[in-house]
């Protein structure tokens, strides 16, 4: 589940007496990365698909009322929500599409979809136990392509986005009203 990534170098110098020195160089102690790992990754791939196939995103994709929106995500949102079956589990998904630009507007939205497109922001509650301190909601941030965008860190906005981070998505939504990481409405609420 968790990645561990250790950095250091042993060092061991041998000659014809036997061990001269060991010690190690540079060690720091293992980091725990929340997000953006290969299990991460691929499951927001499978995720991305199976939101297509239900015409959640992509060039098929259902679409509702767009509203003015809040940074981080986009001066104009359009936002899904229902329940989806991801790799056997099924969950609640939340899909919100971002849309951002100097001519954006509520109306050019719902004129043409497409256009000014930044983001697609997306919840998925996954099964029980795989973050339990933060409701088992899996997050991922894609381009309209369905490729996962990067953090200035170049790791892919996938997984636990925010777990150990003060500025990302959970550290924000553990804040939302009824307890369930969701501002748009409190019907998630275990």
């Amino acid at each position: 589940m968790f990645r561990k990534i250790m950095m250091g170098l042993a060092v061991v110098v041998l000659t014809g007496a036997g061990v001269v020195w060991v010690g190690a160089v540079s060690a720091q102690p293992a980091k725990t990365v929340f997000f953006g790992g290969d299990e991460d990754v691929a499951f927001a791939q499978r995720l991305w698909r199976e939101m297509a196939a239900a015409r959640l995103v992509g060039a098929t994709a259902v679409t509702s009322r767009p509203y003015e929106g809040v940074e981080p995500h986009g001066a104009i949102l359009v936002t899904l929500q229902g329940d989806l079956t991801v790799g056997g589990h099924t969950g609640a998904v939340i899909v919100k599409n971002n849309y951002m630009g100097e001519s954006v507007s509520v109306s050019s939205v719902a004129d043409n979809p497409d256009l000014n497109l930044a983001a697609v922001t997306v919840m998925f509650q996954r099964a029980e136990g795989y973050d339990s301190d933060n409701l088992d909601w899996f997050w991922a941030k894609y381009s309209a392509d369905g490729s996962l965008q990067t953090n200035p860190q170049g790791l892919q906005l996938a997984g636990r986005i925010g777990k150990n981070p003060q500025d990302a998505c959970i550290a924000c939504h553990k804040f939302a009203p009824g307890d369930d990481y969701v501002f748009l409405n409190d019907q998630l609420a275990r």
